[in-house]
């Protein structure tokens, strides 16, 4: 006489030595529902099964059989076929989105993860025993605090250069809000993004940055006074708030990682590799991703206020400021240049006066004295001095002296050369 073997799952164990009571009255059918979380219906019609067939009785009907609802072996191969020839670095939840969007193959994400790390498609990560940190509660309304930060990545794979791609978001909703690739994280960079973030949303109540010198002078001897893009947020009135650790600005960041994985492979997909073009995929890009990642606010109230100023006045606060001290003659320099202001007869009033050097990028540059702009010619040119760079700005500085140097016809200069140019106002004399 053979013995025979039934194969259990643990929750049929479970329901076995739960039966096996009832059966031997030890338990009531009211107890052993409650017990096992089913209706006493139910312990009824297992009571029967046990009775007529034994421990077998209460093993699935359904255990070993195929689901009715499982995906057939040839849809798992062109499924896994695809995913080695166009997604082979996606990770399974975009690989899933791109198979439903552009080959309609609609799986979950958890489907094709098993299927690919079957395959070895993708490697299961690690999970390291992170250091906890106290979470803070979301601010209640959308435009309160809005976090920000630059990414510099090889976004375009090698395909282009390296560049850096400037990331608002609100804290409220995990909303992306602006979005800005620029070859590096400037002043000029940020100044950007928050002119396109203002005409799109208005002004914010506070913007969430680290401590990097763009945000903050971090020199004590000169403790108190304000960068260029602080002085921009405080003329609009938009609070700075830094932070004293990454984990602070932990929305931010975490979007950084996000972008630096979805966004690289779309900009793949679309088969951009210049900033430009990468710059026109953003605005459909962050249309999708909010849909996705985005959740509504505790409160919805939307805290933007209207901008105040008008575009010629957002022009001159999006520009580089510095304070110079008129001269008897109503002169001042800056840059290696010197301005001399006309158009004020003898102009005693503005001996001595202060006035603000407004640079634009583009070079343009404008002089005003209490809100008012004043005219002046140039008198003398000479070199302008050569810009400071940190580690965030130096790749770009050397790209573009590469393109500089690449485009500039050879020449050997003579041991001698005079670097600085001649005034192009003073005549020249010969000796």
């Amino acid at each position: 006489m053979t013995e025979e073997t039934i194969v259990m799952t643990q929750k049929a164990v479970d329901r076995l030595e739960v039966i096996q009571r009832v059966v031997s009255r030890q338990l009531r059918q009211k107890e052993a529902a409650r017990q096992l979380g089913l209706s006493v219906r139910q312990v009824k019609r297992l009571v029967a099964r046990f009775k007529g067939e034994g421990a077998a009785g209460l093993v699935s009907r359904h255990l070993g059989r195929r689901p009715g609802n499982a995906l057939s072996d040839a849809v798992r191969r062109e499924v896994l076929g695809l995913v080695r020839t166009h997604y082979a670095d996606f990770g399974p939840t975009l690989a899933c989105e791109k198979l439903a969007a552009c080959h309609g193959h609609k799986l979950s994400a958890e489907t094709l993860r098993q299927w690919m790390i079957a395959e070895g498609l993708w490697k299961p990560k690690v999970r390291k025993s992170a250091r906890i940190h106290q979470r803070r509660p979301r601010r209640p309304c959308r435009g309160e605090l809005v976090q920000i930060d630059g990414s510099p990545h090889d976004w375009f794979e090698g395909r282009g250069p390296r560049c850096t791609l400037i990331v608002f978001i609100d804290d409220a909703t995990s909303e992306l809000m602006a979005l800005h690739f620029a070859p590096a994280e400037t002043t000029q960079a940020y100044m950007e993004t928050l002119r396109g973030y203002l005409a799109r949303h208005g002004r914010p109540v506070a913007f969430y940055s680290d401590k990097h010198s763009i945000f903050r002078v971090n020199n004590p001897d000169h403790e108190g006074e304000l960068t260029q893009f602080t002085r921009a947020l405080k003329t609009l009135d938009i609070e700075p708030i830094h932070a004293n650790t990454p984990q602070a600005k932990g929305r931010v960041e975490r979007a950084n990682q996000t972008l630096q994985d979805r966004l690289v492979k779309e900009l793949r997909l679309a088969g951009i590799f210049d900033i430009d073009s990468a710059n026109a995929f953003l605005p459909g890009f962050l249309n999708d991703y909010n849909q996705r990642f985005a959740v509504p606010p505790q409160n919805p109230t939307d805290a933007h206020r209207p901008v105040l100023h008008d575009p010629q006045e957002l022009n001159l606060i999006f520009s580089l400021h510095a304070h110079r001290k008129l001269s008897k003659n109503l002169t001042l320099q800056y840059k290696n240049r010197e301005y001399q202001l006309t158009g004020q007869g003898k102009g005693y009033r503005l001996r001595g006066a202060q006035v603000t050097v407004c640079e634009a990028f583009d070079g343009s540059v404008t002089l005003l004295y209490k809100g008012h702009s004043l005219p002046y010619q140039i008198l003398n040119e000479g070199e302008p001095p050569i810009p400071l760079d940190d580690e965030k700005s130096l790749h770009a500085t050397v790209e573009q002296a590469k393109t500089v140097q690449c485009n500039r016809r050879t020449h050997k200069p003579a041991p001698d050369h005079p670097w600085r140019r001649k005034s192009t106002l003073s005549p020249s004399r010969t000796i």
